[in-house]
């Protein structure tokens, strides 16, 4: 049974066996997983939490993302209220984006993953679960 699916029921306590799509709906895991899930979308937080950013900085940054990606990825971020862009009336054009307080809330996440693959996948536990050469 795979976590995903589970939901905790709070009026028993217990957890269901599998989730409804109607229940992936409300469930703020899954909704949370539909904005940030996207491929670059954790690593863009990443980088717009130390501060704004121009675009040709964050294609530096993301090695391997290609121009119209991240148009796409900062076009949704928008979309979804957790970044904005900031345009200054120069020659030529300045486009700056910047986290949102919404997209602030997602930084501790950011952190955690950081932690996590700190510990368990870069780390002394990473090592540990190598098989031992002969």
């Amino acid at each position: 049974m795979a976590l995903h699916f589970l939901k905790r029921d709070r009026s028993v306590g217990r957890l269901p066996l599998i989730m409804s799509a109607e229940s992936n709906s409300t469930c703020p895991v899954c909704k949370t997983a539909e904005v940030v899930c996207g491929k670059w979308t954790l690593l863009l937080i990443r980088d717009l939490a130390e501060g704004s950013a121009r675009f040709c900085e964050l294609e530096r940054s993301l090695e391997g993302i290609s121009p119209r990606t991240l148009s796409l990825r900062l076009r949704a971020l928008e979309e979804e209220g957790i970044v904005e862009r900031h345009t200054y009336p120069e020659v030529p054009p300045r486009v700056e984006y910047a986290l949102t307080a919404k997209g602030k809330a997602l930084v501790p996440l950011v952190e955690d993953m950081r932690s996590y693959g700190m510990r368990w996948l870069l780390g002394d536990a990473a090592d540990a679960r190598q098989p031992a050469a002969v």
